[in-house]
């Protein structure tokens, strides 16, 4: 990413912008008065940090934040219901909150900051992912549609359960997020690209966070807390800042951009209103012009009876485009092998005697077991791996240096050591920090004060280097207390929803499940920048099988439920942990992040409780354009494991696909960094591709292609590409609204 924001969008005290090469100490700026700082001739000592500007709390900052979030909410909960795909979209949510801002700035009492716009994209981000999180588009339409009679169903819930529902399973998760974040984040420093590369948007944006030749930073260096922060450097008036990064020059205490050196962000915004503009039109010619979503491309007869088919959504072309061409030529291996193989030769030897789009007796049902087998083995190995590798890598370690402390002091020297926890960086001096000698509060929020130096034994302790402030943090006793009430609330909820039949003590073990597989999901996020939570709420309805006996009418609905909470509580700490990764690199307050991101879902689950009913009370679902495919996997799922029947030779398929892509998981994950890995077929991919139909997935295959073209072949940069993609995603997900009036008015068809 090149180029800088507009001056006016710059902080007031003026700096010099952070190289590629120097992100690994912490850029913070002073708090110092801007003309105070003009004055100062020689700058701090080296070792001082202070914080970046802004305020990391608003309540502008907060509303933006919900309005983006709508938009995105409204976009996940309509193909999560066609395909199953949700996405966060943090990138476009900091690009649409930084364009408002922007639009705004000569009425804005203070300027939008980037940490403000960590606030913005995080309330979004919490907001965002609730569809998914609170099981919207899987396990409440297989509750409501395929739950059948003899497994205490169909589950129909009124409006205020719905909300109760959604309100017990969107806290806990995020509660949870807090403590793993010291470890993944601070201590092993996890890469969690998304959130890297939002970071470098929003520092890009806001006239930050690029190298010497404008390229996007390494992630490798950029660990620290406010590593892509601007670097604090007092300057004297009129000077003339140029490190080959970016240009700026000083006039009348105000920093500027050279006009060559501005970052387009008014062009990006345009392209993203032009191609939502786009994707709305589409939209609305599908509803007149049903035809526009299954083109027969291979033929009429490949179409009807086969399923092959073209949907040429720009949606799915954007959301191809974000996934990148590996996943979907690996999506595209799924559909080939699913729809192109398996599923002629079941229909053809009578495995599957029905129609061909028939989920009970027809090839699309039959090939749902085989993609099961597959999503399972890959998340049993990926997750164990996960789980196991740091007890090998950090094992030994840790035993040699337990063996040499016990050498040096006994039991108590080991005991101690424990007891101390992290050492705190220690200041090389306290002159010259303004917020020692002056007393004087930090700028960064009302909420949020200025960090206080204290004595403890004969160490001066002051914030960790790594990490924000303790002020800044959310305290111990927030996330105790929080996570308490966070699993009582669920509890409750639950409770309320169904009565008696969930068991209390199958929900309290699937919360305590959640929190296990969370650390799980979130360090597969923040190694691999993908959070496998089908497999993870697969997992967990595998465990809640061998618990709960089949003899229970409510076995398969208690299962359900337990793979909710568990997909719930994975879901919302890995992804949010991407947003506290963006916060992290840019100095902003975690405090501020988490009761963001607690507004943000708090919010999120009542909308998205509307929304689903919504959709569900206007169109058939599941039914040619909701064919709810999340919902089947979910329900075949709870069958299996419970003991119900598979159709003819599944489970031969099954275990033979299970062992032959287990294998591939293995090569993955030894192969991970390597140039050979993208080669391997990834499970999860292509069991998306074979449950989906070849529709969606051949638009996606569009998506990767183009995005191939324009990394590869043309070398472009991702800005322009990812703007164009999210227009694409927002546009038909925001004007399927006007579809659903449309619907509602029963107005016609062509």
């Amino acid at each position: 990413m090149s180029s800088t924001a507009v001056a006016s969008e710059l902080p007031r005290t003026p700096s010099a912008a952070t190289s590629g090469d120097d992100v690994t100490d912490h850029g913070h700026h002073d708090h110092s008065p801007p003309q105070q700082t003009m004055r100062m001739a020689t700058a701090p000592p080296a070792a001082l940090r202070v914080l970046p500007e802004g305020r990391h709390f608003t309540v502008r900052g907060v509303a933006v934040g919900l309005a983006v979030g709508l938009v995105i909410c409204f976009s996940n909960m309509y193909f999560g219901l066609q395909s199953g795909w949700v996405s966060m979209m943090t990138m476009p949510a900091s690009l649409m909150g930084f364009g408002m801002f922007r639009v705004l700035a000569p009425y804005l009492e203070f300027p939008f900051s980037p940490v403000e716009n960590v606030l913005v994209q995080s309330v979004a981000g919490g907001m965002a992912i609730m569809p998914l999180g609170c099981g919207f588009v899987g396990v409440m339409p297989a509750l409501n549609y395929l739950l059948s009679e003899k497994e205490q169903g169909p589950v129909f819930l009124p409006m205020w359960k719905l909300v109760v529902w959604s309100l017990g399973l969107c806290y806990f998760g995020v509660v949870f997020a807090v403590p793993l974040r010291r470890q993944v984040i601070i201590r092993e420093q996890l890469k969690f690209p998304s959130g890297f590369s939002t970071a470098v948007l929003i520092g890009v944006l806001h006239g930050q966070g690029q190298s010497q030749n404008g390229a996007a930073l390494d992630p490798s260096k950029a660990a620290t807390f406010g590593s892509l922060a601007l670097e604090n450097r007092p300057l004297v008036e009129n000077e003339d800042v140029n490190d080959d990064d970016e240009v700026r020059t000083l006039v009348d205490g105000e920093s500027q951009i050279k006009p060559e050196q501005k970052y387009s962000w008014g062009a990006n915004i345009r392209l993203l209103l032009i191609s939502f503009g786009i994707s709305g039109v589409y939209t609305l010619l599908t509803y007149f012009f049903p035809i526009l979503r299954s083109l027969p491309i291979f033929g009429a007869h490949a179409a009807t009876t086969w399923l092959w088919d073209l949907n040429p959504s720009l949606a799915y072309v954007g959301q191809g485009i974000i996934m990148g061409p590996a996943t979907t030529i690996h999506m595209l291996i799924g559909a080939i092998v699913g729809w192109g193989i398996l599923s002629p030769i079941a229909h053809n030897r009578g495995w599957a005697p029905g129609p061909i789009s028939d989920w009970e007796s027809g090839s699309k049902g039959w090939i749902v077991w085989i993609s099961l087998a597959i999503m399972l083995a890959d998340s049993v190995i990926s997750l164990g791996y996960v789980a196991a590798r740091p007890i090998f890598q950090n094992g030994p370690a840790f035993v040699r240096e337990s063996i040499e402390r016990y050498n040096q002091g006994g039991v108590q020297n080991v005991l101690r050591s424990k007891r101390r926890g992290p050492r705190y960086s220690a200041l090389n001096s306290d002159e010259g920090d303004p917020r020692i000698s002056t007393g004087r509060r930090s700028s960064t929020s009302e909420l949020l004060p200025s960090p206080r130096f204290h004595e403890n034994d004969d160490e001066l302790r002051t914030w960790d280097e790594d990490d924000a402030p303790p002020e800044q943090l959310v305290g111990s006793k927030t996330v105790s207390i929080g996570l308490v009430v966070s699993i009582l609330v669920c509890v409750a909820s639950i409770h309320i929803t169904f009565g008696d039949l969930v068991p209390l003590y199958a929900n309290i073990i699937a919360i305590l499940m959640a929190l296990v597989l969370s650390i799980m999901g979130v360090r597969a996020l923040g190694e691999t920048d993908l959070n496998p939570v089908s497999g993870i709420s697969k997992l967990a309805q595998l465990f809640f099988a061998l618990i709960i006996p089949q003899s229970n009418k409510s076995s398969v609905l208690i299962n359900l439920v337990a793979g909710a909470v568990s997909e719930a509580g994975a879901l919302q700490a890995g992804d949010l942990m991407q947003d506290l990764k963006t916060g992290h690199l840019l100095g902003a307050a975690p405090k501020a992040q988490f009761w963001g991101q607690v507004i943000g879902a708090t919010v999120g689950a009542v909308v998205s409780a509307f929304i689903y009913r919504l959709y569900t009370a206007v169109y058939q679902v599941p039914g040619e354009l909701f064919e709810v495919p999340t919902a089947y996997v979910w329900i075949f799922t709870a069958r299996l494991v419970t003991g119900q029947g598979l159709p003819p030779m599944a489970r031969e398929w099954a275990i033979g696909a299970a062992v032959v892509f287990g294998f591939f998981t293995i090569l993955r994950t030894k192969g991970m960094g390597k140039w050979w890995q993208v080669y391997i077929p990834g499970g999860i991919a292509v069991a998306v591709g074979m449950y989906n139909v070849p529709s969606f997935t051949l638009a996606r295959t569009i998506g990767g292609v183009l995005s191939w073209v324009w990394r590869s072949l043309l070398k472009k940069q991702d800005t322009p590409l990812i703007v164009l993609a999210s227009g694409f995603i927002l546009g038909e997900g925001f004007l399927s609204i006007v579809n659903l009036l449309l619907q509602s008015g029963k107005v016609a068809h062509f």
